[in-house]
């Protein structure tokens, strides 16, 4: 199982341990240390069934100064400003056989 996390936040640390005490093996990524590329990303936007919009993490203070709540961008557009600024994805994601989960997850649905 795959996680990719940002270090600090406490959703991805609840997440991780919760999946650890699971006792399954995870192959985890600090996106912000080790970032994404566009095509790495865009995979995984496909995995989750979802828009890039829908992945935004509206929190993040980039989010506010991008104005995207009022500026329509195409998902190749919000693709690049997520890879440009992580902040921007929401996290964690997680990634099971063919399917990525992202976001507060339930790790009893991972199974």
């Amino acid at each position: 199982m795959k996680v990719y996390h940002k270090s600090t936040c406490i959703t991805c640390k609840k997440t991780i341990s919760s999946i650890e005490r699971m006792k399954i093996d995870i192959d985890a990524r600090d996106f912000f240390k080790d970032p994404f590329n566009e095509d790495e990303l865009k995979k995984i936007i496909k995995m989750t069934g979802k828009k890039a919009q829908e992945l935004l993490r509206k929190r993040d203070k980039m989010y506010k100064e991008l104005d995207l709540d009022n500026i329509k961008k195409s998902d190749s557009q919000l693709i690049k400003l997520m890879v440009k600024h992580p902040g921007l994805i929401l996290r964690p994601i997680v990634i099971t056989k063919n399917k990525a989960h992202v976001g507060k997850i339930d790790v009893k649905d991972l199974k």
